[in-house]
């Protein structure tokens, strides 16, 4: 029988990468255990230390583990930050008198903090024009642009983008909006929060996301748009949220009618 070219002989890096993943999988290797070193694994499967170290290389690529300078190597630990999109909106949740994320943090037993990093008048995207229903055309939406973080770990871009006609000369157009934050504001210029709809969608980071949220190589990133429509069921503000896939996870619970 001819060879398959599928079953050739995969490279010594490969072999042991597949080795220490399997270890991980089956959990003889748990969260933040420390890999066998370069020469221990050169040792036992006799090889160079070099391709003991592209071995380590490829998991670090891959988001399962951390190399630490002077260190090692450790199991990537999987710290969650949940994004709680059924109820993060609610009125009973407002009535916290905090945040959708400080309240989501405070949860968890995290310290959340939040940096105005833009706020600016701009030309939008289409898509974003298109849900805005503005012109993409012109300088037509405020972009508000924060960083967001949980003891003081980076978690989240966001991007929220208003009608700029709307909010031109209130709040929304300075750092700090007020009690219950935008939405607050927001609500004064008569749009409740009725219904949201949600885009979900898993892409690598783009250089100046994986910069931020100090991703690891190979982590990719939740790109959540967000719309919020009002009781007349228009929307009025959009946002972007572009999460860490390892410290964030989406929760949704609704009605099947």
């Amino acid at each position: 029988m001819a060879n398959d070219p599928s079953r050739t002989q995969r490279l010594p890096s490969r072999h042991i990468a597949d080795e220490l993943r399997r270890a991980i999988a089956d959990g003889e290797l748990s969260p933040g255990d420390k890999l066998p070193s370069e020469r221990e694994l050169a040792e036992k499967y006799k090889t160079a230390r070099n391709t003991a170290r592209e071995a380590i290389r490829l998991l670090a690529e891959q988001g399962l583990v951390v190399t630490q300078q002077g260190r090692g190597a450790f199991v990537r630990e999987a710290q969650r930050l949940f994004r709680f999109g059924s109820d993060r909106y609610s009125k009973k949740n407002r009535e916290s008198g905090l945040t959708p994320f400080r309240l989501e943090a405070k949860k968890q037993g995290k310290v959340a903090r939040i940096e105005v990093v833009g706020i600016d008048r701009e030309r939008p995207s289409q898509e974003i024009a298109e849900r805005l229903g503005v012109s993409p055309d012109a300088d037509s939406v405020l972009h508000r642009e924060n960083h967001y973080f949980a003891d003081e770990e980076p978690v989240q871009i966001v991007s929220t983008y208003l009608r700029y006609e709307e909010v031109e000369g209130t709040l929304l157009m300075q750092a700090k909006t007020g009690k219950d934050g935008i939405y607050g504001r927001l609500e004064e210029l008569g749009h409740v929060m009725t219904d949201v709809r949600e885009e979900v969608t898993a892409r690598m980071p783009a250089p100046a996301e994986q910069s931020f949220l100090r991703l690891p190589p190979g982590v990719p990133v939740l790109d959540v748009l967000h719309t919020g429509l009002d009781q007349d069921g228009v929307p009025f503000e959009v946002s972007r949220y572009v999460h860490r896939a390892d410290l964030a996870g989406l929760l949704y619970e609704f009605s099947v009618v």
